[in-house]
């Protein structure tokens, strides 16, 4: 069997792989953090074991390589010569942020200087001597899970908030764009190094000599190897703006080929939501498939108050596996992670709001809209309470099957018996059932307004449409968006060809994408009989209810 790192997301990934790299930094791996409100800080700084050199055979990427093949790259598209200080926004092509400052950063706390993207964490690995060690990152919890904070004209600002999703993070387009970049630019191997130490002068010796002598050759090597094998980036699409493939890439890193009883395509995707509330979960993911030992995992109603931190440590227990597939690592080190998870899930579980909707809330139409969710809409999605944003009092963990709310089953099908029975053999069988659900868990509806477009699979631009059916549109644009305040979700408008454009005259901040539905996996059916029979009065009302949330 070919080496798994032929199988995943881009070339740059198995760069290291024949050096003799035996040691990393980890300081987060297996350590707990005595103080839960460090758990924040975890989310957005911890590599949770995933920058090794067993990670850059599968996710992890040398940072002043990869970067400077980048700019070499836009340099190529603009015609005019580039810097270091122009690598956010060659970044933010691909939805990457570089905040000024996080909104909902702890008082009293230091912020952190967003050198590189936020989420990008960052590790020294090295050799059994000085002379073996390069600058090294992985993409960390916070790539996804980190989102523009919204201003009062709709446009999103250089403000960041930590929880919220990144509907704009383009981890696909990012694949892709490194390895054209990379495979262009090792075809002069001098005057890359060059350009490497010109943008990074900081660079030591050492690090010096490992890409001249072992870094670059190979990068050469793993380059012409994939055209001969014309694997190309990838073997699998990892999404596209504001969703991603994490079921594919589980499966390519526990040596899983796609649905191998369903003969479904790899494409599995799931758009990013917010993280609010999450303690009420007695399942995670959107179709339920993990659930802690011993306990229900459907159709439960749990209570804001009842939330313990026995409950709280058994999801973190569940989050510390995601890292297999989101940066690569194996069960084993995802285990071993498991304490310092332990604190980011309490802060979730226990801190964590999401902002509240910036625009303008009409008080009467929002009591009417009330009254609309408290009889279409609690029964799946919880009960709230009053504040701003609303606490979640109650959540059913309702699970809702594929006939019944008819939703487009790419992602539940591609969890298979097989990739069950490898799941329930390996390390996430000592601290989770996994469970072919056949539907998704109806989901914690939190932060919604930030959070299009809308569906499991992220295939509405606005809620207005979600609830209206036939105004759904069968493309649209998502990716650097504006909010609009009337429909809630992505500003635009449609065009003749029914596709969602961008309003005359808006500048998207990344490079937007072009959704279409009728691509497998991306369908924007669903979720029509709760809104069936309501009038478009109470749908603005309900709508006004929701920006609440």
């Amino acid at each position: 069997m070919k080496r798994l790192f032929t199988r995943r997301r881009a070339a740059a990934i198995a760069v290291l792989a024949s050096l003799p790299v035996v040691a990393v930094t980890g300081a987060l791996l297996g350590r707990a953090v005595d103080d839960p409100a460090e758990g924040m800080a975890a989310f957005v700084l911890g590599d949770f074991g995933g920058v090794t050199r067993s990670t850059l055979e599968t996710n992890a990427l040398p940072y002043k390589v990869v970067a400077t093949a980048l700019l070499l790259r836009e340099e190529r598209v603009r015609a005019v010569r580039l810097g270091r200080a122009d690598l956010p926004d060659i970044y933010r092509q691909f939805g990457f942020l570089s905040p000024d400052h996080v909104a909902n950063w702890p008082a009293g706390r230091t912020q952190p200087r967003f050198d590189r993207p936020v989420g990008m964490v960052r590790g020294d690995v090295r050799g059994p001597t000085s002379l073996v060690r390069i600058d090294a990152v992985n993409l960390g919890c916070a790539t996804c899970h980190t989102g523009p904070v919204y201003g009062a004209d709709g446009l999103p600002t250089a403000v960041a908030w930590v929880g919220l999703p990144n509907t704009s993070i383009n981890l696909e387009a990012y694949g892709q764009a490194v390895y054209l970049a990379l495979a262009s630019a090792v075809r002069d191997q001098g005057a890359f190094r060059a350009r490497i130490a010109e943008l990074f002068p900081e660079m030591g010796r050492g690090e010096w000599l490992t890409l001249r002598f072992l870094l670059l050759p190979r990068v050469a090597r793993r380059i012409d190897e994939l055209r001969a094998e014309d694997l190309g980036p990838s073997p699998f699409s990892n999404g596209g703006a504001g969703r991603t493939n994490g079921v594919a890439a589980l499966r390519r890193m526990l040596g899983l080929p796609a649905g191998v009883l369903t003969g479904h395509a790899e494409v599995g995707f799931t758009s990013i939501p917010d993280l609010s509330n999450r303690g009420l979960r007695t399942s995670l993911l959107y179709d339920g498939i993990y659930a802690p030992p011993g306990a229900a995992r459907h159709d439960v109603e749990t209570r804001a108050d009842g939330v313990t931190d026995a409950h709280l440590d058994s999801l973190a227990d569940i989050v510390a596996f995601f890292t297999v597939s989101t940066m690569g690592v194996s069960p084993d080190v995802g285990e071993r992670a498991i304490p310092a998870m332990h604190p980011v899930m309490r802060w979730l579980g226990r801190t964590y709001t999401s902002p509240p909707f910036p625009g303008p809330i009409d008080s009467t139409r929002m009591r009417a809209g009330e009254r609309v969710y408290g009889s279409r809409c609690a029964k799946c999605h919880g009960t709230y309470g009053e504040g701003s944003p609303r606490r979640l009092l109650s959540f059913p963990n309702a699970l809702i099957e594929q006939d019944a709310m008819g939703t487009d089953s790419a992602r539940w099908a591609m969890v298979d018996s097989v990739l069950v029975g490898r799941l329930t053999g390996s390390a996430y069988g000592r601290h989770m059932r996994s469970a072919r659900t056949g539907g998704y868990v109806a989901p914690i509806l939190s932060g919604l307004w930030a959070t299009a477009p809308y569906l499991h699979n992220g295939s509405i631009p606005t809620l207005w449409q979600l609830l209206t059916p036939s105004e759904r549109p069968m493309r649209f644009l998502v990716g650097g968006h504006a909010l609009d305040f009337r429909e809630v979700g992505i500003a635009g408008v449609r065009w003749t060809d029914d596709t969602w454009r961008y309003r005359a005259g808006y500048v998207p901040w990344s490079i937007p994408e072009l959704y279409d539905t009728r691509a497998s996996g991306l369908s924007n059916r669903g979720h029509e009989r709760p809104s069936m029979g309501l009038s478009d009065a109470e749908k603005w009302a309900l709508i006004e209810y929701l920006k609440t949330l």
